[in-house]
């Protein structure tokens, strides 16, 4: 074990999962880091593998994954294993959010740690988009034209960025291969935004349930909190063995399983069920370029957490009103995910526009109004 301390890359082992300290009241939510490396590990390996037998060309794609399914070894496991891990990969990541939205974690001295989990959640979108690209199914192409057109949006030179993405005039053999070279690439940029996230996290530690100093009171990582990770780690494997084996296709879109074809149109565009509450936030608004603006909005807005939050309690866990509007915001962003898979008609087109609405204001009214009433309140009782 003395090799842990001395020998210069174990060191760096040993200070982050042996001998880091770590508050004692971490409940399971503090879980979901390690689940969240675990996905980025096994999306990179069975993402490497399937990249040996797929092949990014318009003619040869759709059969290429069917081939993967049923001629390559075990291709049919590595290929369900990606597309599902990458459901829950998007689980975790918004369960971690709302653990950070819920306990405060993005208030300082965490700004940087909340900062640069923003970019790999908005970088982890568009890695998700392309590689649902890839397999060239009616919705991957459909999906790949939407997307991509909403740039044309952009004033003046919108559209010669959309055809300049596109390779061409519309979704073509060009768009397949440059978006199977970034969906390739990017993870290991996606990997090294986790490493800095780590680093970030390693400088002042997590924070606790009850938002206060827990120096008087830490474990160390290893074995307390390595054993508790790898109980949610192998409810994890349990969960996505049931999912792979018996309900592969449960988060899928059965359009996919038909090839792509540029004459017929799907009748409902839809991405896959994670991007939906962003999607339902474009469609929501009527114009084209502001549904773009309020879509990444909704995503960059994250940032300001740390500046619009006045209040002096960090955390939701002694703070009633702002418990209830963490769960106010949770049944909004379930709404605005069923919105999402609708049809832009009354009264789902409404709905949407409320529940964008009220997303919107959650970070600029709710969140700073109820610190700073919070505030006084507190004011206030000291004063007497």
């Amino acid at each position: 074990m003395r090799s842990l301390k001395s020998h210069v890359l174990l060191r760096l082992v040993n200070s982050y999962i042996v001998d880091s300290p770590q508050p004692a009241n971490l409940s399971y939510l503090w879980n979901f880091g390690s689940l969240l490396a675990l996905c980025l590990i096994i999306q990179i390996l069975t993402g490497a593998f399937l990249a040996m037998h797929y092949t990014p060309h318009v003619d040869f794609a759709f059969n290429s994954v069917e081939h993967i399914m049923r001629d390559v070894n075990n291709g049919w496991l590595i290929r369900y294993t990606h597309a599902n891990v990458a459901s829950f990969f998007f689980i975790f990541v918004y369960m971690h959010v709302g653990r950070g939205l819920y306990y405060g974690s993005y208030k300082s001295p965490r700004v940087l740690v909340w900062s640069i989990g923003t970019i790999i959640l908005i970088l982890m979108m568009a890695i998700a988009f392309l590689g649902y690209v890839l397999p060239y199914g009616q919705m991957s192409l459909w999906g790949a034209t939407v997307i991509t057109n909403l740039l044309s949006a952009i004033p003046v030179f919108g559209q010669d960025i959309v055809e300049l993405i596109w390779g061409g005039f519309s979704v073509n053999n060009a768009t397949l291969n440059r978006f199977f070279s970034l969906h390739y690439l990017l993870p290991f940029l996606l990997a090294a935004l986790a490493v800095a996230h780590l680093i970030a996290l390693h400088v002042h530690g997590s924070s606790n349930p009850n938002g206060v100093t827990s120096n008087g009171d830490r474990y160390a990582m290893h074995p307390y909190f390595v054993f508790k990770d790898l109980v949610t780690i192998f409810a994890f494997f349990l969960v996505l063995a049931v999912i792979v084996f018996f309900y592969p296709n449960l988060l899928g879109h059965s359009d996919n399983y038909i090839p792509a074809d540029p004459m017929v149109t799907p009748a409902s565009i839809v991405p896959e069920w994670y991007l939906l509450p962003f999607y339902a936030i474009l469609r929501s608004i009527p114009n084209k370029l502001l549904g773009v603006v309020a879509m990444f909005g909704s995503l960059l807005i994250l940032l300001i957490l740390p500046l619009v939050d006045l209040s002096r309690i960090r955390g939701s866990t002694f703070r009633p009103l702002m418990k209830l509007a963490f769960w106010l915001f949770v049944v909004d962003f379930f709404i605005l995910m069923w919105i999402g898979s609708q049809h832009p008609d009354s009264p789902y087109l409404e709905i949407g526009q409320v529940a964008t609405a009220f997303y919107f204001a959650w970070f600029l009214i709710f969140v700073p109004l109820i610190g700073l009433s919070e505030n006084t309140l507190m004011d206030i009782s000291n004063e007497k």
